[in-house]
């Protein structure tokens, strides 16, 4: 399979530290690509790289096909991006910081800059001086301008810091829309997995510098476990019913109370049977499925642990 977007063994070493080791990207045209990881575990760093800011220490970047190199200005005229937070020049105002960036990049479209301040809610702002905007009015602008132009590839590093509930909603229905209607391929990096998981096709997971897996979202769904979530007051006597009662062994309890029963040929009308009858009272109990958050908690605990043997 060809793909858009590869790399190969993508290392960075600064200073001595090693931010980012053999990573290997694989995304495919037209896709949304999650690159999930907590703060810290390089996942701007490889979006550097990507964005032709940083050169790698080690390793290749293949973008339309094409060598990655400092020379690279057709690929990058084929690009959007926002890595970190997206500066302008202050003074001047949303529609001219805009104008600006299209005769940097040499495109030149009628309507371009009014048809990108609609699809970010900003065309009231247009006139104002960005050093009246608002973090989020910020944010946006600077979506406005990594779309502006088209682009087959769009990266974007935490597209929704200081964005409400309202605007990240509003970010997802604009990155679906883009790649749907206008076929635009889209990585998006951030640590909130809830802002991913509705709209992304792959998730890629980097941790601690290390790429841990790539994943199709069908994938994880295709092995999310039912389960039975409750809370009790008693666990330890919890723990005696189910496997001693019941003769259950697929189960888990926490600290606090809570338990999941991922055995499936039990009824929660059985359940609040053996409880009620060994004294055990429940406080809440429900049927769920495991999230992307559960997936990604599991790798990166196994990768730390990896890590920590290793």
């Amino acid at each position: 399979m060809s793909f858009i977007l590869q790399t190969n063994n993508l290392t960075k070493i600064i200073g001595g530290k090693e931010l980012v080791r053999d990573v290997n990207l694989h995304m495919k045209k037209g896709e949304i690509y999650g690159f999930l990881g907590p703060n810290g575990a390089g996942k701007t760093t490889v979006m550097k790289m990507l964005a032709n800011l940083w050169k790698p220490t080690k390793g290749t970047i293949a973008i339309f096909g094409e060598a990655l190199t400092p020379r690279s200005y057709e690929v990058l005229k084929r690009i959007g991006s926002i890595i970190e937070f997206p500066t302008f020049y202050e003074h001047m105002t949303g529609y001219e910081n805009l104008k600006l960036h299209c005769e940097y990049m040499g495109y030149y479209h009628h309507g371009s800059i009014r048809n990108a301040l609609d699809l970010l809610d900003l065309t009231d702002a247009a006139a104002k001086p960005v050093k009246n905007y608002s973090l989020g009015m910020k944010e946006r602008l600077g979506i406005a301008r990594a779309i502006l132009t088209k682009p087959e590839l769009l990266i974007l590093d935490e597209p929704a810091n200081g964005l409400d509930p309202a605007g990240m909603k509003q970010i997802r229905d604009l990155l679906k829309k883009l790649c749907t209607e206008y076929g635009t391929t889209i990585m998006i990096s951030t640590h909130i997995l809830s802002e991913i998981e509705t709209i992304a096709d792959t998730i890629g997971l980097i941790h601690q510098g290390r790429m841990i897996k790539e994943i199709g979202m069908k994938e994880i769904e295709k092995m999310s476990l039912a389960y039975i979530e409750l809370s009790v007051q008693r666990p330890k006597q919890a723990a005696y019913v189910l496997s001693e009662k019941l003769g259950l062994a697929n189960f888990r309890i926490d600290g606090d109370g809570q338990i999941r029963i991922y055995d499936s040929h039990i009824s929660s009308q059985e359940l609040l049977k053996a409880f009620t009858s060994n004294e055990v009272e429940v406080t809440a109990l429900g049927k769920k499925s495991e999230t992307l958050e559960d997936y990604f908690l599991k790798m990166t605990g196994e990768a730390a642990a990896h890590v920590k043997i290793n």
